[in-house]
Order: structure tokens, then C-alpha cells, then sequence
């Protein structure tokens, strides 16, 4: 007898960043090799490709990839450098009444485009874990929508997998994130798979998406950056373009069969806090 599908969130980050990350979203997304995106709604592209995503509605949870630390938050007058965020953080923790403002401001700007609420909030850089920032976006969230609102992505790896790098960032506070989140009744992902140095070529991305998608276990968050024509000074442009690379081809329908994975909307799995 077979197995039943493993269900897995299949997540494309910075949508909207700029136009060759939307058109990969958008390419991978009508393949139904994703689940949901993260949007960058401080982008000047955001109400343009909130509308291109438009006919995808109801196929892909669309949520919030909040954001602290990117050009479009520096130019907001809230954004500070992820060097300076950690630091912020580690030390104090960024002001929660402050946090919340920059948090409104971000859930209204995807509303007005998006003409509803976020399937889910993430985080660029993952600051939606980083102490001052979590408490204000979970008040946030459960403020505006009540229990049970958007799934919140927990960027810690599933357990007993994970490098150094998955464990830093979980570090910086996965738990902590995930107990607030249980106080206010709203639903996590378990886990976040995806993570790497951004190194190596396309078929070394191959081989970490095989390894990735056979161990995650169900419920898992993958996390990718596609994009279809990186722009220029983007730092992390050679291996976007290899992520898209593969997730597009025949190659990564392949994987998902042999790995028994079904793509799946968060907003389906999480009904209840985790």
C-alpha cells in the first residue's frame, strides 16, 4: 500500500523584491511547484505584483515577509542593518511600541493591495523572531484577527536536522516566538527547512533540495529564493538564479514524487497552535 503524501509549505521569499523574483514566483507557482509566498510590501512593486498574483488567488497562502532591514525599510525610516538589528536585539531588544507602528504599517499596506489579511508573517532576515519585534507583532496579530489569524513561520530546524547556520538563527528566537504566539491562540509552523550559505551551483542546490525534501518531516516550512532575473547588486543573485533553475525544471517534479511530497497551504495544515 502506498504511503500517503507528505504534506510540505513550499514557500517563495521576497516576493515583489523586484521583478525577476515576482516573475519567478508567479512561473513557479502556475507549475504547482509552491504552496505560498512571502511578500515585500515596502517595495514600490508591491500593489503592481499583488495584482499579477491576483490570479493565483486561493491556489498559494500569500502573506507578510516582515521587514526591518532591507533598502525599502531604510528608506522608511525604521530599517537598520541585520549587523544592527541583532545587536539591537541581543542587547535591549527593539522598542515594542515602536516595532508595532512599523508592523501596522506593514499589514495595512498588504491589505490595501492584497484586499484581505496575510495567510501567514515571516520575516526578512528572520526578524519576526528577534526580542521587542516578536512581542509587538504577536499583539499585532492577534489584535487585528483574533485567534487562530496568520500562521507565524518558527525559523528553527526541524529536530535532530539542522547546521550551524539553522541553529543561529533559531537562536535568535524561535522558542520565545513560538510560546507568545500560544499565549494569543495563533498557529505555527513546526519547523523551517531551506537554509544555506547561498553557495555552490545549481546542481549542488539539486542535491540539498533532494536531501531537504526527503527529511523534512510533514508540516514543514521549505523556504526558496527564486528569482528569473536577479537584480543587479542583489548579493545573493547567482544562487537565485540557480534555485529557479532547478525549481522549475522536470529535475525538482521529479524529487517531489520521489520524496512522496505534496505541496500543501500552511493555512490548511496549522489549525491549531503548535
Amino acid at each position: 500500500m502506498n504511503a500517503p503524501p507528505k504534506p510540505l509549505v513550499l514557500c517563495a521569499d521576497d516576493y515583489a523584491q523586484d521583478a525577476g523574483v515576482s516573475q519567478a514566483v508567479l512561473a513557479l507557482a502556475r507549475r504547482g511547484h509552491l504552496s505560498a509566498t512571502s511578500a515585500m510590501v515596502l517595495a514600490p512593486r508591491w500593489a503592481e505584483d499583488a495584482a499579477a498574483l491576483g490570479e493565483l488567488r486561493g491556489a498559494l497562502d500569500v502573506g507578510l515577509h516582515l521587514d526591518f532591514t532591507s533598502p525599502f525599510a531604510l528608506a522608511r525610516g525604521h530599517g537598520v542593518s541585520l549587523a544592527a538589528a541583532m545587536r539591537r536585539a541581543a542587547w535591549r531588544g527593539f522598542d515594542v511600541e515602536a516595532a508595532r507602528l512599523a508592523i501596522e504599517q506593514q499589514l495595512d499596506a498588504f491589505e490595501r493591495a492584497w484586499r484581505a489579511p496575510p495567510d501567514h508573517v515571516d520575516g526578512h532576515q528572520h526578524v519576526q523572531q528577534f526580542a521587542g519585534i516578536r512581542a509587538a507583532l504577536v499583539a499585532a496579530l492577534a489584535r487585528r484577527y483574533g485567534p487562530r489569524g496568520p500562521w507565524l513561520r518558527l525559523s528553527r530546524p526541524p529536530p535532530g536536522q539542522g547546521g550551524f547556520k539553522d541553529r543561529v538563527i533559531a537562536a535568535w528566537g524561535a522558542d520565545a516566538l513560538q510560546r507568545l504566539a500560544r499565549q494569543h491562540g495563533l498557529p505555527c509552523a513546526p519547523a523551517l527547512s531551506g537554509v544555506y550559505g547561498f553557495d555552490g551551483d545549481q546542481a549542488a542546490y539539486a542535491r540539498r533540495m533532494r536531501r531537504w525534501l526527503t527529511q523534512a518531516p510533514a508540516g514543514t516550512v521549505l523556504m526558496c529564493h527564486p528569482s528569473a532575473d536577479a537584480a543587479a547588486g542583489d548579493t545573493i543573485a547567482a544562487a537565485r538564479g540557480h534555485e529557479f533553475q532547478h525549481l522549475a525544471s522536470p529535475a525538482f517534479a521529479e524529487q517531489l514524487i520521489s520524496a512522496g511530497v505534496q505541496p500543501a497551504r500552511g493555512s490548511t495544515l496549522y489549525s491549531a497552535p503548535t
